[in-house]
């Protein structure tokens, strides 16, 4: 199944199909079928949110989606943190709605991330209710209310969360979750491959077309130091043509330091790899970009074993993994560093543990604003600030 998922992600991103291998040629007329027919689901879905029949709910809270328009390796969940960051430092306490795919991996780093804070992380698939939850537990901030106004004022340093209430929404991976109504739309995309062959789930990687981004209030590519000025220019067209006033804003990731496995107060710099013999795992939307973030880090030689997103680890891969490792270290007279990323350890860290006595690090990194054509971490908390404004009617 992990070799059909390799397979099918290949095609998806191929834009020019008479590359690939006979067995992936042999393919396409079946995932061409499938796409037509979810296209097809696309298309009553809407229609009946359009009817009526299936209803939006509106959170009594403004609720800012963070999304994207394919499969994984956008930058969601280091935007999502990004915000909830920003709006503690506003004086709102946040409620992160994420549906906790694939054994929560994306939870349990937020959480990490933001522990002892006052953000909170509400984990199912019917984020309505999850929300209603919170909300009775904790409270809410009626956005209607004077004294709210003076609470949730923004740009205020000296401001201070006196409460655990909750003041907003961030919906993770929200853009297609229609049934809750949004204030803010982020929609993010990933530099490295944008919208691959620009078909249709399971032919291409889109989720919905690409006219989905006229819903949009704000594009952010990410990666985008990865991504040639042609490519940047290229990326910045195609959404202009959907959406021409859309706001387009530069991201990427930026290295802090390591940990290891068995011991995650441990904190390495980053030079400690330096001339190291590395093989990088990984199993995120994005691994080109997490393994190109090891090679500049000045490591004698980089290997890499990727699998598809969200993939739990097995005993047979700890035993593949152990292989290449034992094959590397045969080659070069030392033994090898395993480097994974945090969603790898959050995925499920006893597993990695097995690969002992090979040492595996765990590459901690922060979403990063580039300063592009004008458009900065700041403007950026600026358009964040002033939708908030209208959704709360707080003074200008």
């Amino acid at each position: 199944m992990e070799k059909l998922r390799v397979l099918v992600i290949e095609i998806a991103y191929s834009r020019n199909h008479t590359k690939l291998s006979p067995l992936q040629r042999s393919l396409i007329p079946v995932l061409s079928f499938a796409s037509s027919l979810y296209r097809l689901a696309l298309s009553l879905r809407h229609y009946l949110y359009h009817l009526g029949i299936f209803r939006k709910h509106r959170l009594p809270v403004p609720v800012i989606s963070v999304g994207n328009l394919t499969w994984g390796g956008n930058g969601k969940t280091p935007m999502v943190e990004f915000i909830a960051r920003w709006l503690v430092d506003s004086g709102i306490s946040p409620l992160i709605l994420t549906r906790g795919y694939a054994g929560g991996d994306e939870a349990r780093m937020l959480g990490r991330h933001l522990l002892g804070g006052p953000a909170k992380i509400g984990v199912g698939a019917n984020r309505a209710a999850v929300a209603a939850a919170y909300f009775e537990k904790y409270g809410y901030v009626d956005p209607r209310s004077s004294t709210s106004y003076q609470r949730l004022r923004l740009n205020k340093v000296e401001s201070h969360l006196n409460s655990e209430k909750v003041g907003a929404v961030i919906l993770d991976d929200g853009m297609q979750h229609w049934s809750l109504h949004h204030d803010l739309e982020v929609v993010m995309v990933n530099g490295l491959v944008l919208w691959g062959c620009c078909h249709l789930l399971p032919l291409g990687p889109l989720r919905e077309p690409l006219t989905a981004l006229k819903r949009a209030d704000v594009a952010v590519i990410h990666h985008a130091d990865m991504v040639s000025e042609q490519g940047l220019k290229d990326a910045e067209l195609m959404i202009r043509e959907v959406k021409e006033s859309l706001p387009i804003f530069y991201t990427r990731m930026t290295p802090l330091n390591f940990f290891e496995v068995s011991n995650i107060n441990s904190k390495l710099p980053l030079g400690a790899l330096c001339n190291a013999i590395i093989l990088c795992v990984s199993a995120i939307g994005s691994a080109n970009a997490f393994v190109n973030a090891i090679e500049k880090i000045g490591a004698s030689f980089v290997d890499r074993l990727n699998f598809s997103d969200h993939h739990i680890f097995q005993a047979r891969d700890v035993d593949l993994i152990r292989r290449r490792l034992e094959e590397l270290e045969d080659k070069f007279g030392s033994k090898p560093v395993v480097v994974v990323t945090e969603k790898d350890y959050d995925r499920d860290a006893e597993i990695l543990k097995g690969l002992y006595p090979f040492k595996v690090l765990v590459l901690c990194s922060a979403l990063q604003f580039l300063s592009q054509k004008g458009c900065t971490e700041k403007g950026f908390k600026k358009l964040l600030e002033e939708s908030l404004r209208v959704k709360l009617r707080g003074p200008n």
